[in-house]
């Protein structure tokens, strides 16, 4: 048995600009993988590196070569296990350009058995989750007006970055156009531990379902205040990347924000969720601003999840890639006709 490998860098302009606590984006740059068998069949990957955890387009490419000669070496699509431990021990740290040669795999596979992903994984695709579509921070106004798109569009469960003075009257305003939605905010680590309360306190009026990783990451002790404090449950991101990092977090928060482009592979988010689930922790997915290359795998975990915050590809002026039917951000695992993650070149 023979695999071929080989990947393709994608610029990736965003349908609005796209502002968090510490940055702007206009477009993202993925990377796209491809692993091929002896037959045609070709997984398809892709690495949605974030500069926050130290890659980029650059890092990714420049690890491919060692992380393609795992696969060849191994040459058995099948050895799932076996390619991601000698990956993660050839190249321990870029997890975006891991996880995009994980997700090629569990494609390639899924496609060889001619079965959806998640019918690999024996999940059952009625026990679904809907997508949460991410309200980017901008003046008060625009926020209303990208709301209103969302809304017009059907999206019924909306995601709000935080991370300003005026966090209170943008909470009021989502929730005022949206009065029915499933509604949770991100401050992405932008708050110290005493104001992140004062703050939760007061949004506990526009009925949020939790706050998401309130303080820095470097400040565990911080989120264990917020989390005995606070009047919201409390959602951890930054602060947990790997099955390692659930512990640590296990008593600082209710649910656990995993990330494909944090973990490093769709074993270790499969590991994530039941290590969560084994310490009482409720369990969401969250990405990057990806391409269905990534995001398709993604959506296959639905069934394991409370929530989903999987809208990266819904934030793209234009994905090359097809994936999940996801109709108001419900991930319809159900109507995928097609093996593998679903992810194919529009």
């Amino acid at each position: 048995m023979s695999l071929t490998t080989d990947f393709e860098r994608v610029t990736l302009p965003l349908e609005f600009p796209f502002t968090i606590s510490r940055r702007t984006d206009t477009e993202t740059e993925v990377v796209v993988v491809r692993v091929e068998d002896e037959a045609g069949r070709v997984g398809v990957g892709g690495a949605g590196p974030s500069a926050h955890y130290g890659e980029s387009a650059d890092t990714v490419e420049a690890v491919l070569g060692s992380l393609f000669a795992v696969v060849e070496d191994v040459g058995d699509p099948h050895q799932l296990g076996r390619i991601e431990r000698r990956m993660r021990e050839t190249i321990h740290r870029n997890p975006a350009a891991r996880c995009a040669v994980s997700i090629a795999l569990h494609d390639l596979v899924a496609k060889r058995l001619d079965v959806p992903l998640y019918r690999y994984w024996g999940l059952d695709p009625t026990e679904t989750v809907e997508s949460s579509y991410t309200i980017g921070i901008d003046d008060t106004e625009t926020m209303r007006e990208k709301t209103e798109i969302a809304v017009e569009r059907g999206y019924t469960t909306l995601k709000v970055k935080l991370g300003t003075d005026r966090d209170v009257e943008i909470v009021e305003t989502i929730r005022d156009v949206a009065p029915d939605a499933r509604l949770y905010v991100d401050a992405n680590e932008a708050w110290t531990p005493k104001e992140a309360v004062r703050k939760i306190d007061e949004f506990a009026a526009y009925d949020l379902e939790f706050v998401e990783q309130p303080v820095p990451a470097e400040n565990p002790e911080g989120l264990g205040y917020v989390y005995e404090h606070a009047s919201l449950p409390i959602a951890a991101d930054e602060s947990l990347c790997t099955v390692d990092d659930v512990p640590r977090v296990a008593e600082r928060c209710d649910v656990a924000n995993l990330k494909l482009m944090k973990c490093g592979g769709l074993r270790e988010a499969i590991r994530i969720v039941h290590a969560a689930r084994a310490h009482g922790m409720q369990v969401m997915c969250g990405c990057m601003s990806e391409s269905n290359a990534s995001i398709a795998a993604a959506c296959h975990l639905a069934p394991l999840l409370d929530y989903a915050d999987l809208d990266g590809s819904l934030l793209l002026e234009d994905d090359p890639y097809d994936g999940v039917p996801m109709p108001g951000g419900l991930i319809d695992l159900e109507s995928l006709d097609r093996p593998g993650t679903g992810a194919v070149e529009n």
